[in-house]
């Protein structure tokens, strides 16, 4: 690449088959642009004198990220929202990665924790569950579909379904046609093999959660079991990222929408931000403990959460309660302890 002097930050632009680079020296001038090929990576950055390496978080940032690592540079990963305010002109591959490199040098900019392998294939596993199971909703609907077509309403549930549907068919043969019967039994078939794989993918969730002792660590807190504590394992890993339990809570959107000005705080719904999938959980986790109010003076934070109960109304009370639950699993991470570890040992003195 000729002569290159001291480089301050090296911007990437990730494409699925050619990658766009900046180059910013020490006294912020640019100097290089270059576009490589995905596999041409490595050997262009054996050439190159290390220095902060900026990437947007995407589907093989954290790939590169390793690699780059291993060469000696210092590799960020930016989130995307992070990166917009620095881009100058219309948008295309080289100002993307200019944005990029001129981003991964705010000394207090929250960047995306390289994840590791195991992390990946855990978080490989929840994307695999979460598709089967939206796929094995479809079919479920798909059936009850067709069978409303034909004027034939079940009960909600999926139990209710799966009981019913053959003697639907058996009793209504004179009004559903053989070929509309046979494309009901197909569906109802796919139903049964997606139950089997989800069932696999779940059992292979919960073998790494007996596992891995932050999984089990994780499974101490009230609500938290297998797919959560993995869930949360793959995505943050020790929890590292974060200052505080508070910030875990606004990453996942938890928190209220805030919209202050002139002294005066202004709070909105819950921001919906960062993971939805995690926050689904957690949210579900929430409603799962509220179902069982007689258990709630076990927990430390029982006597807030009847508090809690007795002034706000059930969905905000579980979107609070959810976030409570994040911030413990973060606490719990960051710690190294069990959930409730300093009661227990007072009880037993």
């Amino acid at each position: 690449m000729g002569n290159i002097p001291q480089l301050a930050s090296i911007g990437i632009d990730i494409g699925k088959d050619v990658f766009h680079l900046v180059g910013f020296s020490t006294d912020g001038q640019i100097a290089f642009r270059r576009k490589i090929k995905r596999l041409a990576l490595v050997e262009t950055f054996k050439t190159l004198p290390p220095c902060i390496v900026g990437m947007e978080a995407c589907l093989s940032a954290h790939f590169v990220s390793r690699s780059l690592r291993r060469l000696g540079h210092d590799p960020r990963i930016i989130p995307a929202i992070y990166v917009k305010p620095f881009l100058k002109g219309q948008k295309n591959d080289y100002n993307d990665a200019e944005a990029i490199a001129e981003a991964a040098l705010r000394p207090n900019l929250s960047t995306v924790t390289e994840k590791t392998q195991d992390q990946l294939d855990l978080q490989a596993c929840h994307r695999v569950r979460s598709r089967l199971v939206s796929r094995r909703t479809a079919t479920i609907n798909q059936i009850r579909a067709f069978l409303i077509e034909q004027g034939i309403t079940v009960r909600v549930g999926v139990r209710a379904l799966r009981n019913s549907l053959f003697e639907i068919l058996k009793n209504r043969q004179d009004e559903i046609s053989p070929r509309m019967s046979d494309l009901i039994v197909g569906l109802y078939e796919d139903w049964l093999w997606l139950d089997e794989r989800i069932e696999t993918v779940s059992g292979e969730i919960e073998e790494i959660s007996q596992s891995e002792s932050n999984c089990k660590r994780l499974m101490s807190v009230p609500g938290i079991g297998p797919l959560i504590s993995t869930a949360v394992v793959a995505a943050i890993g020790t929890g590292e990222a974060f200052d505080r339990g508070r910030d875990f809570g606004a990453w996942l959107g938890l928190i209220p929408k805030q919209f202050s000005t002139g002294g005066r705080t202004i709070l909105g719904r819950i921001s919906k931000r960062g993971s939805r999938y995690l926050r689904t959980l957690f949210v579900q986790a929430a409603n799962v403990l509220l179902m069982r109010p007689q258990n709630w003076e076990k927990f430390s934070f029982g006597e807030w959460l009847t508090n809690a109960a007795a002034r706000m109304h059930r969905n905000k009370l579980a979107a609070a309660l959810a976030n409570k639950l994040a911030r413990i699993a973060w606490s719990v991470l960051n710690t190294g302890k069990a959930f409730d570890t300093h009661r227990i040992e007072v009880e037993a003195i």
